[in-house]
C-alpha cells in the first residue's frame, strides 16, 4: 500500500486527522528519526486534535450564539475598574455547571450583560459543555413552531437536558401571555438539574428579595446559583453569589 492508498485508507476509517499529517509524519520519522511507536503517537495526537477542533466548532455551531466573537478575550474590563473580575472568570471554569447552579445577569441594554453571558458560554463549550443560547423571544418562537408541528415534547426534552441554558434579553421585546408559563416550566424542569443563565433587564432597581408576578419565574432561577447586577454607566462589581430563597 503505497502513501495515497494508506491516505485513502484513513479516511475511509474517519481518521482524518491522521491521514492530513500522515505525509509529514512520515517525513519527520525519516530526519530524526522516529522509533515506530514515537511516529503512531504522533499520528494518534494528530488525529485527537482534529476531533477535538471539530468537536469545538460543532458545538459552538450548534450553540446558536448571536455573535459567535464574543468571548472573554475581546470584552473590555476597563469599561469598569471595579467590575469582580474573579466572578466572572469563576463562572467561565463551568464549575457552576458541574454543580448545576444558575445564574442571574441584570441591568439596563448596553451593560454587557449579553457580551458576559456568551463569552461564558463560549468557555463552557472549551470545558466540554453542551450549550445552547436563545433570545428569549426567540426560545418562545421556536416552541410555537414545534407545538405547530408535533415536535414540542422532543424539543422541550432538549431544552430542560442542555448542560447550559443562556436565555438573553429577558423583557427587551412584549411577550405573548404563555410565556410565563412556557418559560415557568423549563426553568423548573431544569432547576437542580443544569444550569440555566438569564439576561434581563426587568428588574432593574427592584429590591432584590421582592419579583412581581410578572417574572416571578424568574426566582426559580435565582434561588441557588449567582447573581450580577450592571448598572447603566458601569459594569459593577455588585455580583455576589447567595441563596435567593
Amino acid at each position: 500500500m503505497n502513501l495515497i492508498e494508506l491516505e485513502r485508507a484513513l479516511k475511509q476509517l474517519r481518521l482524518g486527522g491522521m491521514a492530513a499529517t500522515l505525509e509529514t509524519r512520515l517525513r519527520q520519522a525519516q530526519a530524526e528519526p522516529l522509533a515506530p511507536i514515537d511516529l503512531l503517537s504522533c499520528l494518534v495526537s494528530d488525529e485527537l486534535a482534529l476531533r477535538g477542533e471539530r468537536l469545538l466548532e460543532r458545538r459552538t455551531k450548534q450553540a446558536q450564539f448571536r455573535d459567535s466573537q464574543k468571548t472573554l478575550d475581546n470584552f473590555d474590563f476597563a469599561f469598569n475598574k471595579k467590575m469582580n473580575r474573579s466572578l466572572v472568570f469563576d463562572l467561565a471554569t463551568g464549575a457552576f455547571i458541574a454543580r448545576h447552579e444558575d445564574a442571574l445577569f441584570l441591568g439596563p441594554p448596553g451593560t454587557g450583560k449579553s457580551h458576559v453571558a456568551q463569552a461564558i458560554g463560549h468557555a463552557a463549550i472549551q470545558q466540554g459543555y453542551r450549550v445552547l443560547y436563545r433570545e428569549t423571544h426567540a426560545l418562545l418562537d421556536d416552541l410555537a413552531e414545534a407545538t405547530l408541528d408535533g415536535t414540542r415534547k422532543e424539543h422541550m426534552e432538549f431544552l430542560v437536558t442542555v448542560p447550559l441554558l443562556i436565555l438573553d434579553d429577558l423583557g427587551m421585546r412584549k411577550l405573548p401571555l404563555t410565556a410565563a408559563e412556557e418559560l415557568l416550566e423549563i426553568i423548573m424542569r431544569r432547576y437542580e438539574r443544569a444550569s440555566t443563565m438569564l439576561t434581563s433587564n426587568r428588574l432593574c432597581g427592584a429590591p432584590h428579595n421582592r419579583f412581581n408576578a410578572e417574572s416571578g419565574f424568574m426566582r426559580r432561577a435565582a434561588r441557588r446559583g449567582w447573581k450580577m447586577e450592571l448598572p447603566s454607566t458601569s459594569l459593577t462589581a455588585a455580583a455576589v453569589r447567595k441563596d435567593f430563597a
